[in-house]
């Protein structure tokens, strides 16, 4: 039997970075965990950024490990991360400051000052992108206005995964599905929106060259291969984003699914061949961004499991720490419907106290207010499954189909009482899985591009074929539909 072929894929995540290994063998994938290291913003003098030397150091870590681990047969590697982020190099390539994180308040106010200057309607025409107010455009505009000497000094911009394949490999490109979350970026045209930059006072000189999902960069530079004791192995750029990365890994049988990637962020959505950019998308705030083997993402960003983290956090430093377990079970036995929220009120982005926000925003809006740990888990998750529905009813109506079924994908699948309350509240039926979509599609890509499979289907087929998927049927219609009809007059 021929040796299983191994990639090497890192996915760096708001709450945690790791090194994971595909063994790909045939039509059997597995994975195995090489490293695993924390990650999270960093406070300095009010504002927050990524403590990016620290990543590259991780991955440099992983690298060792993984040779010490699997040998220094590496087919290939690649990375992916959370989109929006970027750093400025200067004419030297060096780093210019530390990157921001994306739920610094620098962009606080930033969407109604782009407004002023370029309509809302005309961005979303050009870039058919969900306005955000942490997109890229809008960091970029706050460094503008600020008359940022970092901006002014800056030769080039690379998106946060973009800086890391360049520090491994000396290459400077943005890939394609990561350059499409800036905002910035023209699909029609199939290059960045200079002349909307210049409106805005943002330098478009600063911006390179794109590179599609699947590009071999370059390998190892001599000087990382020689420090981590491996051969010059290729790195690849998967899909860069990690959604990008995590819908590539969504096991579709037919057009008629929906995928569903949960974790900090939910982002709920389709395929499809070219950016849906109408009134009626505008008007919904879906978002296109960019996909793998010649698609894009029509999708809905939703605030996701980042108000359950948040929460968990803060009991945590109060002396209470509950596993995400605990909390899902405190949640089953609580009462139902007590509250529901938008998990996507400006509040819950960047909180000091979660749990604090919750509250003031059920007693704001007339509803009794969650006093115990399970009612305020439970409240949450009631208002994601509600607000799923709501963002397929939207799809439905943009694509004038119907979804059949929801695909739901990431660390969210693992959280049973999400997805049952999912496939309830959408009256679909759920396939949960694979957990690891994101690292799974990030090596499915990396086969793609050397040519193990010959297309996006044959490399999903060999997801049915590796990893098991949890079925959800959707219970009594009746009190969902009550409470959609509160979310729907409560929820703004």
């Amino acid at each position: 039997m021929a040796q299983a072929k191994k990639f090497l894929a890192f996915d760096l995540g708001a709450e945690s970075g790791r090194a994971v290994v595909g063994l790909l063998e045939g039509d059997w994938l597995r994975l195995e965990e090489v490293h695993r290291f924390p990650n999270g913003p960093v406070r300095v003098l009010g504002h927050l950024h990524w403590d990016v030397l620290r990543l590259f150091s991780e991955m440099k870590r992983s690298l060792k490990t993984c040779i010490q681990q699997f040998g220094p047969g590496l087919a290939s590697m690649g990375l992916d991360t959370w989109g929006v982020d970027f750093a400025l190099l200067d004419r030297d390539d060096r780093l210019i400051g530390n990157p921001y994180h994306y739920r610094d308040p620098r962009t606080d106010g930033m969407m109604e000052e782009a407004f002023r200057r370029v309509p809302r309607e005309e961005i979303f025409e050009r870039t058919g992108i969900q306005f955000m107010q942490l997109n890229t455009l809008y960091q970029l505009l706050s460094m503008a206005l600020s008359h940022s000497a970092e901006l002014e000094s800056a030769k080039r911009l690379l998106m946060m995964p973009d800086l890391l394949n360049f520090w491994l490999t000396g290459r400077k490109v943005c890939e394609f599905t990561e350059a499409t979350t800036s905002q910035f970026y023209d699909p029609r045209a199939g290059d960045w929106a200079r002349d909307m930059l210049e409106r805005l006072g943002i330098p478009s000189r600063i911006l390179g060259e794109i590179v599609p999902p699947g590009t071999v960069l370059r390998p190892l530079l001599p000087s990382v291969a020689e420090e981590v004791g491996l051969d010059n192995v290729p790195v690849i750029a998967p899909a860069c984003h990690d959604t990008g990365s995590a819908v590539a890994a969504v096991p579709f049988e037919s057009a008629a699914g929906c995928y569903l990637s949960s974790g900090t962020w939910s982002l709920m959505g389709v395929e499809v061949v070219e950016p849906v950019i109408t009134p009626q998308s505008l008007e919904y705030n879906f978002t296109n961004e960019g996909g793998v083997c010649g698609t894009f993402r029509l999708l809905k960003n939703i605030m996701g499991l980042w108000l359950v983290q948040e929460c968990r956090r803060v009991w945590a430093q109060g002396g209470e720490s509950y596993s995400y377990d605990e909390l899902t079970q405190m949640a089953e036995q609580a009462a139902p419907f007590v509250a529901l929220v938008n998990p996507d009120d400006p509040a819950f982005l960047h909180p000091a106290d979660m749990p604090a926000e919750i509250q003031a925003f059920c007693a704001r809006t007339g509803q009794p207010v969650p006093e115990d740990r399970g009612t305020m888990i439970r409240c949450v998750l009631e208002s994601l499954a509600l607000t799923y529905r709501s963002t397929l009813e939207k799809l439905e109506a943009m694509l004038s189909r119907r979804l059949e079924v929801i695909h739901i994908v990431g660390g969210g699948s693992r959280n049973w009482l999400l997805c049952q309350f999912t496939a309830d509240a959408t009256q679909r039926p759920v396939l949960a899985g694979p957990v690891e979509a994101t690292a799974i599609g990030n090596v499915l890509m990396q086969a793609l591009a050397l040519g193990e499979f010959s297309s996006l289907e044959e490399a999903r087929a060999v997801v049915r074929n590796s990893f098991e998927m949890a079925h959800y049927e959707p219970g009594d219609p009746a009190p969902w539909d009550a409470a959609y009809e509160r979310f729907c007059a409560t929820v703004p």
